[in-house]
C-alpha cells in the first residue's frame, strides 16, 4: 500500500536574513495558573511558564509518561466534559477541543528534519519538515472521537482500528478485531483512547501492534483522561512507550464514549 503523506505543522523556524533583535518588555508580574499534581488529585498554584514549557514528564510513571501543557482553558474543557449537567451538543464541542489540543501536543512528539523553501517572494526559508511514516491507530469505540482531531491536523494520515471488548463471563479483555496498514511496523504510531480508567484494553491493544513488529518506543498514546491505578499499569508493562494525557485523576469520565456518541 502506499505510504501516508506528509505530516506539517508549523514551527518557530527563521529567515536567513537576520531580523531585529528588538525585545518587548516583560511584565512584572505574572498571573499565576492552576496546574494539576502528578496524581490529579490536587491543584497546584504555578506561574504561567508552565503553560508554555516544554511536555514534562509525570516522575511517579516514568519518563515518558506527559501530560499536555496546563491552562485555564484546559481546566475548563475537563470541567465541562466531566459535568453531568451538560448537554450532548456542548459535550461534543468541548471534548472536541480538548481532544485537539492532545494530538497537537502528540504530533509534537514526532521526528522531523530541517528543510528550506522558497516563498512566493523568493526568500530562502530555514523551516522544518516531518519525517514521512506515521500513522493513526483508534481503539473502538470511544477512540474513535479523536480520529477526526487527527484527520483535522493532517488530512492525508492513514488510520487503523483496534476493537477490544471485554468477555462478559471473566470480564477479561480481547482482541475482536484489528486493521493496520501494510507497511505498520515501518510507521511511528499514534494510538488514541481518550479514557484509561484500568489500562487492561490498552495493553491489549498495544500485544497486538507489537504482534504486527511495532516497537514499543514508536507507539505514541494519545489520551484524554487517566487514573493513577491505570497510569501505574500501563508504563509497567511498557516502559518505552511514550504517553501523553491531559489530566491524571482518581476518577475518569467514564460516560465519555456514550456521551459523545449519544448513546447514553
Amino acid at each position: 500500500m502506499g505510504t501516508m503523506s506528509e505530516v506539517v505543522t508549523s514551527r518557530p523556524p527563521t529567515f536567513e536574513k537576520k531580523a531585529s533583535t528588538t525585545q518587548a518588555p516583560i511584565a512584572d508580574k505574572q498571573k499565576p495558573s492552576m496546574c494539576s499534581d502528578q496524581h490529579g488529585t490536587q491543584n497546584v498554584d504555578k506561574s504561567d511558564s508552565c503553560i508554555e514549557c516544554q511536555l514534562q514528564p509525570v516522575e511517579s510513571f516514568g519518563p515518558y509518561f506527559r501530560l499536555i501543557p496546563c491552562s485555564g482553558q484546559v481546566k475548563e474543557l475537563q470541567t465541562i466534559i466531566r459535568d453531568r449537567n451538560t448537554s450532548r451538543s456542548d459535550f461534543k464541542f468541548y471534548a472536541d477541543r480538548l481532544i485537539r489540543l492532545v494530538v497537537e501536543e502528540g504530533l509534537n512528539q514526532l521526528p522531523y528534519s530541517d528543510c528550506t523553501i522558497t516563498t512566493p517572494t523568493g526568500w530562502q526559508y530555514q523551516g522544518l519538515q516531518f519525517v514521512k511514516g506515521n500513522c493513526g491507530v483508534s481503539i473502538v469505540r470511544s477512540g474513535e472521537a479523536m480520529e477526526q482531531g487527527l484527520r483535522s491536523c493532517c488530512r492525508s494520515i492513514r488510520l487503523g482500528k483496534i476493537l477490544v471488548e471485554s468477555d462478559l463471563e471473566t470480564h477479561e479483555a480481547r482482541v475482536v478485531y484489528a486493521k493496520f496498514p501494510d507497511d505498520i511496523s515501518q510507521r511511528k504510531v499514534l494510538l488514541m483512547y481518550p479514557i484509561m480508567s484500568s489500562g487492561n484494553t490498552v495493553i491489549k491493544a498495544v500485544n497486538v501492534l507489537q504482534e504486527h513488529a511495532v516497537d514499543e518506543e514508536n507507539i505514541i498514546l494519545l489520551n484524554l483522561f487517566s487514573t493513577p491505578a491505570a497510569a501505574r499499569t500501563i508504563t509497567g508493562a511498557f516502559p518505552k512507550m511514550h504517553i501523553l494525557t491531559s489530566e491524571v485523576h482518581p476518577v475518569a469520565p467514564n460516560h465519555f464514549g456514550q456521551k459523545y456518541f449519544g448513546t447514553d
